[in-house]
């Protein structure tokens, strides 16, 4: 079973729900300050006090959910399978695999079984998502200078 496949796509109801709730909490949030929810439920009503910090992350899961995208909330310092790492970067469990044993992902095995921190493979990630940003932004300006109407 991957991470992902164990938070279904939210429905349209969960959808402009949480469009409703991100827009009317935007205006709730400082960065310095708690926020304070009202939760009703089966046992009755409470306020809930939050730390700061989490307001920005509740922000972008309810936005996630509003544009129809599942979430999943991970550690930083959890341990992925190599499925898991794979899916994450949208690959192939062989392509980590290699990756894994190039060093270019540090690793430890379990037994027989490669694991990997999620920070690594998030470091991995934004490392080659900027490598590729930066070639694109070199072809755009040879496009440029060659005046090749892009």
């Amino acid at each position: 079973m991957t991470v992902q496949s164990r938070f279904p796509d939210p429905s349209p109801l969960d959808a402009e729900v949480a469009r409703a709730s991100s827009e009317r909490l935007a205006a709730f949030l400082h960065r310095d300050r708690p926020l304070t929810l009202s939760v009703t439920g089966a046992h009755g009503h409470e306020a809930v006090e939050l730390p700061a910090s989490v307001g920005p992350l509740l922000m972008e899961i309810l936005r996630d959910i509003a544009a129809g995208r599942a979430v999943a909330v991970l550690r930083k310092d959890a341990e992925l399978t190599t499925q898991q790492a794979a899916d994450f970067l949208n690959v192939s469990r062989p392509l980590v695999v290699g990756l894994l044993e190039n060093g270019a992902v540090p690793f430890r095995k379990v037994g027989t079984h490669r694991r990997v921190c999620f920070h690594d493979v998030l470091h991995y990630k934004n490392e080659t998502d900027a490598a590729r940003r930066g070639a694109l932004d070199e072809l755009a300006a040879d496009a440029q200078e060659l005046d090749m109407g892009y």
